[in-house]
Formats: C-alpha cells, sequence, structure tokens
C-alpha cells in the first residue's frame, strides 16, 4: 500500500481488526520512510458493478460516490457515520447479490431512498429533492405528505 503522505511503496500493518458490522477489515499502517500513520479498509467485492445511466452512458460503480451523495443528503443530521456506513455497506451487498453486473442508475436511487426513509426522514426529503428534481414548492407538500401519512 503506497503512503498517501510520502508516495512512498512500502507501508507496515500495525494493527489489524473488523469493522463493528464484519464487512471490512480496518487495517492500521505506518510508513518505515517518513513515519505517518493512517487508516485503510479492506472489502469485500463480489463483481464489478457497471452503472447504466439514463442516457445510455455506463461507468463503474463508485461506493464512495454513493456514500458521498448519502452524506450529501445527511448533512448536519444526527446520524454518525457507523450508521451511514452499515446502511451502504447493505445498499452495495444487495447489489452485488442481485445477479446482475449492469445495474440502472434508477435501481441505485430508489435504493438510497428508500434506505434514507428508514434513517433520517429530513435526509429522505432532500435526496429526494434533487433525485426527482422537484421545480415546484408541491412536490415538496407531496412527498412531505406520503411521509405523514406512512406513520
Amino acid at each position: 500500500m503506497r503512503c498517501p503522505f510520502c508516495g512512498n511503496d512500502d507501508t507496515q500493518v500495525k494493527d489489524s481488526r473488523p469493522t463493528d458490522d464484519n464487512a471490512a477489515i480496518r487495517r492500521r499502517r505506518q510508513c518505515p520512510s517518513c513515519g505517518a500513520r493512517f487508516t485503510t479498509f479492506e472489502r469485500v467485492q463480489l463483481r464489478e458493478l457497471t452503472v447504466l445511466k439514463s442516457g445510455g452512458r455506463r461507468e463503474p460503480f463508485d461506493r464512495d460516490k454513493l456514500q458521498g451523495s448519502m452524506k450529501i443528503a445527511l448533512r448536519k443530521r444526527m446520524v454518525d457515520d457507523e450508521k451511514l456506513d452499515r446502511v451502504v455497506n447493505g445498499i452495495v451487498r444487495r447489489l452485488e447479490s442481485g445477479g446482475e453486473t449492469e445495474i440502472k442508475s434508477k435501481d441505485i436511487g430508489e435504493a438510497v431512498m428508500d434506505a434514507l426513509l428508514g434513517l433520517d426522514k429530513v435526509a429522505y426529503v432532500r435526496f429526494a429533492s434533487v433525485y426527482r428534481d422537484f421545480q415546484e414548492i408541491e412536490a415538496f407538500k407531496d412527498i412531505v405528505g406520503e411521509i405523514g401519512g406512512a406513520r
């Protein structure tokens, strides 16, 4: 593993342990060249996924992009990073175990919507407003009404 600080190709693993949900291995590493310490995570990848965008374009699935979009929706909400990581792991596992190597971006968006509805309703509305491209205030009223009616 390359050191992110000095670029040295040889770093040493000082500690390894599973994450709380056992979905990854957390490794503490140290660079013998500059002495810097950093953390890496190792996850199981069942298959290479490709995202089929609505315009027909294809791009490799990016777990970090998925997590980043959810973090934006969850900004300033009381959801810790560990809980978000477990939710993202669940979405990725579902996508990987679905049997398909090409996943429509719409299916990923719906999986995120379902996850956010159970995680934080404000984040759900935030994500929905971008994902469904709300143009009018009525769209916000409709989705808030759906959440309120789901109690």
